[in-house]
């Protein structure tokens, strides 16, 4: 591995205005990741670069980009020479960025953005009128705009004159599905050409993808400063991590008195899913009051580009988000990382805790436990060579339960957003990848509901045919919770009355129900034996007895009238009657 050292000391030297473009950034000298991987990739490699996150991977392909580019003949404006692909908006916007600080000084160089969330006929528009000799986007939007020549757009053929392919957060793009988009998109581009795949983490998918889309490349590896390199650490070593335990009807007081201590600071706090940072976000907005608090996660459409801009800008301020933010995201100084759930993959551990201590800063990180997944500290430990120390809970936190209770009844939006919250986390735990320490059957369901600060509990598959004599129901009905939202409430008034009316004008009236052929039956009767079977193997356990003699029972019943030894109305009868 190349040492760090001037960017003046670069072999052939860089561009003037682009060595001041770096002093005007601060960045005086090369990151090792850098170092190593700039000259090579100068100097017409294809390069494979892998390197803990926040290490300054942005700038490894930036650079080497614009000097490439300024050493071929001026591209006309709707010539393509270089395109980077990422996995996220959020990061693509943050490249088009750091790119724009650099291209400000080259106006020969037009560069455009294909991110998902605008207007696909508008980025089709915008790129006819000013071009794109540099293009930063996402795979779906990047492969579309691939497709549309009817829209008198020919991409396949503005990219023959590509020079440069970067690949960022590589491994990512891989685990998000983005594999066939990719191979699409490799397919329109010419070989001859320079290619990086620039990644924290190398996969098996990732040496594939290093195969099909690399010619003879340059493996670099950056390692911790000090560590050995068959123990190296995961993580940024200016990076402290730590864990808390406590029960799943505290870890909310805990999340709520710890942000309270620490208003003047800056934090992403991560969820497992979309619906519980809805839920979660909206709960901290009232708790903990003068913070900045914002919201994103993946399916958020048109704001995210707009939040996520304006929280980099906060000197302090909370964002609530899902792994969406986990990777390659660069927000300045971010003082704590907080992970309320802990995320479904290890590696997704790493990636998360990188968003703080970035390229040589201090940072903090911390992960909510149960009791019972308390051997997740020595897997971090052994899998992801992460060192973590204990943070015991906060003495005086408040218990604001209470209040997300009365959140709820005030606000049927909230109660809404608290049972769906539930459900998509119990949802989420089920599927985690280190299952042998997240086990869905030893979660105490009672408690997470009242963690959650739920008035009742929801009716789902996981919780059938169960009693919870640790969670108590509101006394409450809670059809009659109504939205704050005025407009919402008339609607779901109009709905309930229409409800109301269909019920008086049936009422008194004898229900026919049309017998369905026996095949269709007969196949419905066997969908559900499927899906049992399913639900048994993915959860790990037996269904219920009482369940099975359901379905022998409904198998009897069909047997019984394919034989005609009953009529199709005591086949309903005795069908409903059960």
């Amino acid at each position: 591995m190349a040492n760090s050292g001037l960017w003046e000391n670069v072999e052939n030297g860089l561009h003037p205005r682009i060595l001041q473009t770096l002093r005007e950034l601060h960045f005086i000298h090369m990151t090792p990741v850098q170092a190593a991987t700039i000259p090579l990739f100068m100097s017409n490699k294809d390069v494979a670069a892998e390197a803990v996150t926040g290490s300054g991977k942005t700038l490894a392909f930036v650079v080497p980009i614009l000097e490439i580019l300024l050493k071929r003949e001026k591209l006309k404006k709707l010539q393509v020479g270089a395109i980077i692909i990422t996995p996220t908006r959020e990061l693509a916007v943050q490249i088009d960025e750091v790119l724009r600080q650099f291209t400000v000084h080259f106006p020969q160089f037009s560069q455009i953005l294909f991110i998902g969330g605008s207007n696909p006929i508008e980025d089709v528009e915008k790129f006819k009128k000013q071009g794109g000799n540099i293009i930063v986007g996402t795979p779906g939007r990047l492969e579309d705009m691939f497709r549309r020549q009817s829209d008198g757009l020919d991409l396949p053929s503005c990219v023959k004159t590509l020079e440069v392919l970067v690949l960022d957060e590589a491994d990512r793009l891989l685990e998000m599905g983005f594999e066939v988009s990719l191979n699409t998109i490799l397919g329109f581009l010419p070989k001859q050409r320079r290619t990086g795949l620039f990644s924290a983490t190398q996969t098996q998918e990732m040496e594939s993808l290093v195969r099909a889309g690399l010619r003879n490349p340059v493996r670099i590896t950056v390692k911790e400063k000090g560590m050995a390199a068959d123990n190296t650490q995961k993580t940024p070593i200016q990076l402290q991590n730590y864990y808390m335990t406590c029960r799943a009807d505290e870890k909310f007081n805990q999340l709520v008195a710890f942000l309270r201590q620490h208003k003047q600071q800056k934090h992403l706090a991560f969820f497992s899913t979309c619906a519980c940072v809805e839920y979660y976000g909206t709960a901290l907005d009232t708790l903990v009051k003068n913070v900045r608090i914002m919201c994103i996660h993946g399916k958020m459409k048109h704001k995210r580009n707009k939040i996520f801009t304006e929280f980099r800008q906060l000197q302090s301020g909370i964002l609530v988000c899902t792994d969406v933010m986990a990777r390659g995201i660069d927000i300045p100084e971010v003082d704590w990382v907080l992970q309320y759930d802990p995320p479904s993959s290890a590696s997704a551990f790493v990636h998360r805790c990188g968003r703080t201590a970035r390229i040589g800063h201090r940072g903090n990180a911390l992960v909510f436990l149960l009791p019972m997944e308390m051997a997740y500290v020595n897997f971090l430990s052994i899998n992801q060579k992460c060192p973590i120390e204990e943070m015991k809970p906060l003495k005086d936190s408040a218990d604001v339960l209470p209040k997300l209770k009365k959140l709820a009844v005030s606000d049927r939006a909230v109660f809404e957003k608290g049972m769906k919250a539930f459900v998509s986390f119990v949802q989420s735990y089920a599927k985690h990848e280190c299952s042998l320490i997240f086990r869905i059957k030893d979660l105490d369901f009672a408690v997470v509901a009242r963690g959650f600060g739920l008035l009742k509990l929801p009716k789902m598959p996981e919780l059938r045919g169960k009693s919870f004599p640790g969670f108590v129901p509101e006394n409450i009905d809670t059809n009659s919770i109504r939205y704050k939202d005025k407009n919402r409430e008339k609607q779901r008034q109009k709905m309930l009355a229409e409800q109301l009316r269909e019920r008086n004008q049936n009422e008194g009236k004898r229900k026919f129900v049309k017998n369905k052929p026996w095949s269709k039956q007969k196949t419905k009767r066997d969908k559900k034996k499927k899906q049992a079977e399913k639900r048994r193997r993915d959860e790990g356990s037996d269904l219920e007895e009482e369940n099975i003699d359901e379905l022998l029972n409904d198998t009897r019943l069909l047997k019984k009238l394919k034989k005609g030894k009953i009529n199709e109305e005591e086949f309903e009868k005795q069908l409903m009657g059960k």
